[in-house]
């Protein structure tokens, strides 16, 4: 049987990721579409795989600036040819559950979050945007939902990673969703009772607008606690501006001694910060 895997894109390094070196296991030989690809950015082991990228890896700053090039996604997303393939497995939580496959391929989508920017969130991304570009982004937004809900009629099967997620697909797609939770590291990510509890506070996150990091400094500034802060994202000038001496960015953790060191932070918290409304 002949194999595909196709991811958002692989520009950085987080629970998706994580989810597509376990879709690899399971077929070593399948290559994986994105729509782009920045292997500075990534574990070294992913520089083995054979990855496919769209016409919009080679076009200028999209490197750096991918979202300023949101109304070409779908056109990536359709450039992909998947005759050759029997199955198509795609992980999404925006845009190749979009690609368009023969009557001969089976797709099956595993769904992180329907276009949560777009949904569920879409007032959030709003607000923090200038007017001008807040006139310019409300249409093409509207675009995105037409084509999201469009193209989710292309998938012959999806799969959630939760049952609120089952209920977005629900909401928004008008399609059913079995469930199917995420892979963990249960070698790694293991408790110990015979660790000392320290006198700080965790959270681990990518730092993206969604998750909501700013809530968490907000109450630390505030009860002048400590907390420490492993991730990183486009967020982090922003937060590290914003916070106290009481607050520590640790950057990113990547590879397996990245995920010892975040296990070892987990043991030692006196707890897990989450001020966000999780997908899982």
């Amino acid at each position: 049987m002949r194999v595909a895997l196709v991811h958002d894109y692989l520009n950085q390094y987080g629970g998706a990721e994580r989810v597509l070196e376990a879709l690899r296991e399971l077929f070593p030989d399948a290559p994986i579409y994105t729509i782009i690809h920045t292997p500075e950015n990534l574990p070294p082991r992913f520089r083995d795989w054979d990855i496919r990228t769209s016409f919009l890896n080679d076009l200028p700053f999209v490197k750096k600036h991918y979202e300023k090039y949101l109304p070409l996604f779908p056109l990536a997303v359709e450039s992909f040819n998947f005759d050759e393939y029997d199955l198509v497995i795609s992980d999404s939580s925006a845009w190749v559950k979009g690609i368009i496959t023969g009557p001969g391929t089976l797709h099956i989508s595993y769904c992180y979050t329907p276009m949560r920017f777009a949904w569920d969130m879409y007032h959030l991304t709003l607000e923090n945007k200038g007017k001008f570009y807040r006139r310019l982004l409300i249409p093409v937004l509207h675009y995105l939902r037409t084509w999201d809900v469009a193209s989710s009629r292309r998938v012959d099967h999806f799969i959630a990673i939760s049952t609120i997620v089952k209920e977005r697909i629900k909401k928004y797609y008008g399609r059913d969703a079995d469930v199917v939770y995420c892979p963990v590291d249960t070698e790694t990510f293991t408790p110990d009772p015979s660790t000392k509890k320290e006198d700080f506070f965790l959270v681990v996150s990518r730092l993206k607008p969604y998750k909501r990091i700013d809530i968490a400094i907000e109450a630390f500034n505030r009860l002048g606690l400590p907390l420490v802060i492993i991730g990183d994202g486009p967020e982090k000038g922003r937060l590290m501006r914003m916070a106290r001496p009481n607050i520590h960015f640790l950057g990113d953790m990547k590879g397996r001694e990245g995920d010892k060191i975040i296990a070892s932070y987990y043991r030692r918290a006196q707890a897990l910060i989450f001020p966000t409304l999780e997908d899982f």
